[in-house]
């Protein structure tokens, strides 16, 4: 049995920002109503986290619940307990009506960090990054130039790009390239 990888293997570029490659992340896809008192227990129960209200991340003990549209949530977990929680998900929605799918080995997951990461995702989505409007634990789903993607604020000031597998490579690129020194911006710096 091959070994599981990421979608660049831990890829890193540096410069006026980071970006880099996070890892095997687990992610599972949950679809149904998120208003339910069994998707709130379900969603508790495998990541400690409370339901998301729009446009939100929740970190829980186990894992994060983040919001992707009115009738889905993305479970993120560690990629070794995926299995394992797409399995109590579906138990515990088992009398609803819902959808529960492992989508870990079907996206990549990129961090970029620094003063002005802001700056980077700013020349690429059509989102408003500014602090007063896009903080931690906001999420949005858009697009990265010509594909769709996710981007979340974390407590730490960076951000986490979610974008499918197969689009991985071309999202890296376009996140160095815009994070290339001297392509500075200077709107979003915090310093």
């Amino acid at each position: 049995m091959s070994k599981a990888v990421s979608a660049l293997d831990g890829a890193i570029f540096e410069g006026f920002a980071k970006v880099e490659d996070t890892g095997l992340r687990g992610m599972i896809t949950v679809r149904g109503d998120l208003m339910s008192k069994e998707m709130a227990t379900a969603v508790k129960t495998v990541t400690g986290a409370d339901m998301p209200a729009q446009r939100k991340v929740m970190d829980g003990a186990k894992g994060a619940a983040a919001w992707m549209s009115p009738d889905e949530l993305l479970i993120i977990v560690d990629y070794d307990t995926v299995t394992k929680t797409v399995a109590a998900l579906t138990d515990a929605l088992s009398g609803s009506h819902a959808l529960v799918a492992n989508v870990s080995d079907a996206r990549a997951v990129f961090r970029v960090s620094g003063d002005s990461s802001r700056d980077v995702l700013a020349k690429l989505a059509p989102v408003d990054f500014s602090p007063d409007v896009f903080a931690a634990g906001d999420i949005r789903r858009s697009r990265m130039a010509q594909v769709p993607a996710a981007i979340w604020g974390n407590a730490d000031g960076s951000f986490e790009v979610i974008c499918f597998r197969s689009v991985g490579q071309y999202v890296f690129d376009l996140l160095s390239v815009s994070a290339t020194s001297g392509g500075e911006v200077g709107f979003h710096a915090t310093s």
